[in-house]
């Protein structure tokens, strides 16, 4: 019911249908409510938080991933690869214990072996709870204004070594921050 009261406006857009997709794990919210009902797959860990967030998600007709870089790793890689080859997969790259916007490499592997591009989406909330946990998470209050911008797309070249997609990810975590 809250989110239905948030005003989110996008700056730039996703030019395809077939990407990766992230964001910080802190400002999270605005961005799955911008994408439900848009048949996307989310990218949740198999924790007790990410028991509820999967539960969220589901409402929010998300087709739901579990796993994450500490769990069940290889498997959610395979799994992100396959469905980013044919809609959008959302990853928060920083979560789902942090540290605290630290691009991992999931969300770049992901895209490179899909040969889909990486798509970094930028949040702003005017109006928030902003709590005091690892990821600084954002509770968009009611009736705010949000803004996602949707930054131009990183293709990532099947013969990428660890160097590159290292840059990559520092890139990543460059442009999100600024």
């Amino acid at each position: 019911m809250l989110a239905s009261t948030w005003r989110i406006r996008t700056v730039g857009e996703i030019q395809c249908n077939e990407a990766v997709v992230a964001f910080w794990h802190g400002t999270m919210l605005p961005c799955w409510k911008f994408f439900s009902g848009k048949q996307a797959n989310a990218v949740t860990s198999l924790s007790k938080d990410g028991d509820v967030l999967a539960l969220l998600l589901k409402g929010w007709e998300y087709n739901v991933l579990r796993g994450s870089s500490s769990k069940g790793g290889a498997e959610l890689l395979d799994e992100m690869t396959i469905k980013a080859r044919t809609s959008l997969v959302l990853v928060t790259p920083d979560g789902p214990r942090g540290p605290n916007h630290k691009f991992k490499a999931g969300a770049v592997v992901a895209a490179q072996r899909a040969g889909v591009p990486l798509v970094l989406c930028k949040v702003k909330v005017f109006w928030k709870i902003k709590l005091k946990s690892w990821d600084r998470f954002e509770i968009p209050m009611p009736f705010t204004k949000i803004i996602i911008e949707f930054l131009p797309p990183v293709f990532v070249s099947k013969e990428a070594d660890r160097k590159e997609i290292a840059e990559i990810m520092e890139y990543s975590d460059q442009v999100l921050d600024s």
